[in-house]
């Protein structure tokens, strides 16, 4: 590898808005985030799917329409 052209990987402390810390690596250095693995919706399960616009319910009539008709 050619010196000095890498830039500096040093240790960092990544903070989430929810309060919980991680310790790692970066160039960046230490920084803050809004959202973690601890606090999103996605990971805690509380994720919900919303269909504004009906569209599941539009293909399930289309394919019951569909089933009906063979």
């Amino acid at each position: 590898m050619k010196e000095g052209i890498h830039p500096e990987y040093r240790e960092a402390v990544v903070t989430c808005s929810c309060g919980a810390t991680y310790h790692t690596r970066s160039t960046k250095g230490s920084f803050q985030v809004a959202i973690c693995a601890n606090c999103h919706p996605f990971y805690t399960g509380q994720q919900k799917l919303v269909d504004t616009q009906g569209r599941v319910e539009r293909f399930r009539a289309r394919y019951a329409k569909h089933k009906a008709s063979k």
